[in-house]
């Protein structure tokens, strides 16, 4: 058992929605520290991975078809480097928050996580929903600012700042996040 949990939030994406255009280059920022992080976490054993992911209301589909639905979308060059690999832990969901409707609070419970580090999009939406759902639930709250895209600037400012002030997230970046 670990206790710390990086959770990689909505990174498989099509890019083909009303806000893709300014999503993109935001997204574009965070590819390489968090292909960087997930590398980190999957290469020790005191960090789990776990992947999760809108179902854009296909609830018939399963996680394959998620990933390859993303790596035929409009960027899959903002894909691939973060796929999950083989036996990810992968979960979807069908709302902004990871734990809305997900098993994810009894698989962080199964692992012993009492840190989890969000990492994906969007900083403003799915990103602060889950980090106030996770405070709620008591889990220490990590969050790294180039592991986070946003589609308005200043509100995915002001989402890291509430998350700080609020939530008494820790925001750093992607290098100082796993511990030791």
């Amino acid at each position: 058992m670990t206790d710390t949990a990086v959770l990689v939030i909505d990174m498989l994406n099509a890019y083909q929605h009303p806000d893709a255009e300014l999503l993109i280059p935001n997204v574009a920022e965070i590819v390489e520290p968090v292909s960087g992080l997930i590398d980190a976490a999957l290469a020790r054993d005191d960090v789990d991975l776990i992947y999760v992911n809108d179902n854009y209301g296909d609830f018939t589909a399963q996680p394959d078809d998620l990933v390859r639905a993303a790596l035929e979308g409009a960027r899959p060059d903002l894909v691939k480097p973060v796929a999950p690999r083989p036996n990810s832990r992968f979960l979807t969901k069908v709302r902004h928050s990871v734990f809305y409707a997900t098993a994810l609070e009894y698989l962080l419970s199964r692992l012993g996580a009492k840190r989890l580090i969000f990492v994906g999009q969007v900083t403003e939406q799915c990103v602060l929903y889950s980090a106030l759902d996770a405070y709620v639930r008591h889990f220490e709250v990590v969050v790294p600012r180039d592991g986070v895209a946003h589609i308005d600037p200043e509100l995915g400012a002001a989402a890291l700042k509430m998350m700080e002030s609020n939530m008494d997230a820790s925001i750093v970046s992607v290098a100082d996040c796993l511990p030791g």
